[in-house]
């Protein structure tokens, strides 16, 4: 019968989905707070798995930092309508994140406004292939 391979392909993908899901774990991040930086973009990186935002927060407690924010994928930021140039370096821009629960100047990118433009630019990195 046809029955056992169909189950062995089903048991297959669903260890496979597992392990990719265990990739994409978000424990890292405080999701109960919310933490808006202004500053200007050092570099905007269109990479794969994930795209990476720096940020030059200006006049922050600890003078001007940096800070790293994780984003979506590239394939999920461009169903946003993002592209590879949407940020440029030296954009300045309002960005809301999730914070690293450890303290350190990094977060899971929510949503950010180009302050010049006013355009706001969504692609949470939390709700990636929900919306």
């Amino acid at each position: 019968m046809r029955l056992k391979p169909i189950a062995a392909l089903l048991v297959s993908l669903g260890v496979v989905a597992t392990a990719a899901d265990a990739h994409h774990s978000f424990a890292m991040f405080d999701r109960n707070r919310v933490v808006t930086l202004t500053g200007t973009v050092a570099e905007f990186r269109w990479v794969n798995p994930h795209a990476a935002l720096f940020v030059r927060v200006d006049h922050s407690d600890d003078g001007d930092t940096f800070w790293a924010i994780e984003m979506t994928s590239p394939s999920n930021l461009k169903r946003r309508g993002w592209t590879r140039t949407t940020l440029k370096q030296g954009d300045r821009i309002s960005v809301e994140i999730n914070p690293l629960r450890d303290g350190r100047h990094s977060g899971g990118f929510r949503s950010a406004t180009l302050l010049d433009t006013g355009q706001v630019l969504g692609g949470s990195l939390f709700s990636a292939g929900r919306s």
